[in-house]
């Protein structure tokens, strides 16, 4: 089936699913929202995140995209239910196939994650590994910083590496032996991590594992595009696209090209009415 599919984020982490994307799936044409006019969605309230979540699928949609990828940690534990309400298309988030994979590769099932505030604060990682491993001990650290830090560049930076020594220590006194990069931008800093935690801690990248989940699930759907490529790649921002193309092509690690700026806002104005946007009222923050 030749329809794209669709991933979103609030920014530009999501580019680091997009590679692992592109790198198992070739033929597929990959249509990427970054919604950079509104980050960080990692600070915003559960009600807040769906809705945005809600209006970035609904941009999506109208490329007639066959699958949805959540390429955004805080969206994936807080809208990632809805939008599977929502929307007829099948949708996959970043945090199951993470936990999925976490559980498979710890041996004393003592499990960290890093991520964003809000991502902590959802403990949807500790949710999905607890449902599969109910034995597991799972501690959470905010990093608050690195997203920023990553952004500019600084990823082997004295600062970055201060930092990162400061978010982990906690995580290595509970002698984990796993931990999960639950934030986009954090493969990024994979090398520096690994470093400070040693090999015998195990690294957990859930873009990587949610490419391949998303694989698997379009092939159970008969969806996978048999043929080659039908178009090009497009990437849409709701903010600077000469600042995304900067930073997005260190995430690709290649030149970032068709970036197109759109204006959401009057994207929204015109699409108000639109059955997906209703009665969000009913989401309440927990």
């Amino acid at each position: 089936m030749e329809r794209p599919i669709g991933v979103f984020d609030s920014g530009v982490g999501g580019l680091t699913v997009v590679k692992q994307l592109s790198k198992i799936l070739p033929n597929e044409q990959l249509i990427y929202f970054g919604d950079t006019a509104r980050i960080p969605y990692g600070t915003k309230s559960k009600r807040l995140i769906q809705q945005f979540a809600l209006e970035d699928a609904l941009f999506l949609l109208q490329f007639n995209i066959k699958f949805l990828v959540v390429a955004c940690n805080t969206a994936s534990s807080s809208a990632l239910e809805i939008l599977i309400q929502r929307l007829t298309i099948p949708v996959e988030g970043v945090v199951e196939p993470g936990a999925q994979t976490a559980v498979q590769k710890t041996r004393n099932g003592r499990i960290g994650i890093i991520g964003t505030s809000a991502t902590i604060k959802s403990s949807s990682y500790s949710k999905s590994i607890l449902k599969l491993m109910p034995e597991a001990e799972v501690f959470g650290q905010p990093c608050p910083l690195l997203v920023p830090l990553v952004e500019e560049g600084w990823l082997d930076d004295e600062v970055t590496k201060m930092t990162l020594k400061k978010y982990l220590a906690p995580l290595m006194e509970q002698k984990v032996d796993t931990i999960i990069l639950g934030c986009t931008h954090y493969p990024l800093l994979e090398k520096a991590i690994q470093q400070i935690v040693g090999p015998q801690v195990t690294l957990i990248d859930s873009g990587k594992e949610t490419a391949r989940v998303v694989k698997e699930r379009l092939a159970a759907l008969k969806l996978v595009n048999a043929g080659p490529k039908p178009n090009e790649d497009l990437y849409f921002v709701s903010d600077s696209a000469r600042q995304f193309s900067q930073v997005g092509s260190r995430f690709l690690e290649k030149q970032l090209e068709n970036v197109q700026r759109i204006d959401f806002d009057e994207f929204l104005i015109k699409h108000s009415d639109a059955p997906l946007l209703k009665n969000l009222e009913v989401l309440h923050e927990e």
